[in-house]
């Protein structure tokens, strides 16, 4: 009996710690990630002169919303299975300026060599019926602890400004009528989603000639230290022909 206290301590101490440990990897994987999105948006903003990237969230979700969804999908109460069945613990939602820029962020992302793709749904293509449109993916990012790798289910959202507009707001509709908004409510918000649809495409025709219009005018120009200067025509021929 004297013994059964310390073996409960030292058990109640190694739970802790795998709680913990669990809990971090996920916070290291957003660090990680978010470190990655910001490497790009530095680049595009300095060498492109174009950033696709207007904001970026990161959440983790509450003990108590990953136990909810546990129930909800049946799975074991263990780490190693809720690990591999809840794959949104850690979550990013990048908002852009217009729908070209989401495929371009979602390749960018694919296309680092230490990023695994689990999954990918296209809700712009296919969007929900209540009109909810983004681009979701589920990535696995390696995390180096100090005994062991772990590879860390991560989910971003990307999405337009609109589209975060129009998902913000039928988020706090849903939830003030308790899940339960009448169909005429219903019916408006998707009539909604379709108005912000619209206005994505409107933007995005408009983004492309903005885009050749710049490129017609601007080929003599140089950007340094976010300052652009225009060079002479006669400069960059004599260069360009110098170079042959």
């Amino acid at each position: 009996m004297e013994t059964a206290a310390p073996l409960n301590i030292r058990k109640l101490k190694a739970v802790k710690q795998e709680l913990t440990r669990f809990i971090m990897t996920y916070q290291f994987a957003l660090d990680e990630l978010n470190t990655k999105i910001d490497i790009l948006q530095q680049e595009f903003h300095y060498i492109h002169d174009y950033n696709p990237i207007e904001h970026v969230k990161s959440r983790i979700k509450t003990p108590e919303s990953i136990m909810n969804k546990v129930w909800r999908k049946g799975c074991d109460l263990t780490i190693p299975s809720i690990r591999e069945n809840i794959q949104d613990i850690a979550g990013v939602r990048i908002s852009c300026a217009f729908l070209s820029d989401i495929y371009e962020i979602s390749d960018m992302l694919e296309r680092q060599k230490d990023i695994r793709v689990v999954e990918k749904k296209d809700y712009i293509a296919h969007p929900k019926p209540n009109g909810y449109q983004s681009l979701h993916l589920i990535l696995e990012i390696p995390v180096f602890m100090s005994d062991r790798v772990l590879d860390v289910y991560v989910e971003v959202q990307i999405r337009t400004i609109a589209m975060d507009f129009w998902a913000s707001l039928e988020h706090k509709i849903y939830y003030k009528y308790n899940k339960d908004a009448p169909p005429a409510i219903l019916q408006e918000l998707k009539e909604a989603a379709e108005t912000a649809a619209h206005l994505d495409i409107k933007m995005e025709r408009i983004h492309k000639e903005i885009n050749e219009y710049k490129e017609n005018d601007s080929s003599s120009d140089l950007i340094a230290n976010n300052e652009r200067f225009r060079l002479p025509r006669e400069f960059l021929s004599s260069y360009i022909n110098a170079a042959r």
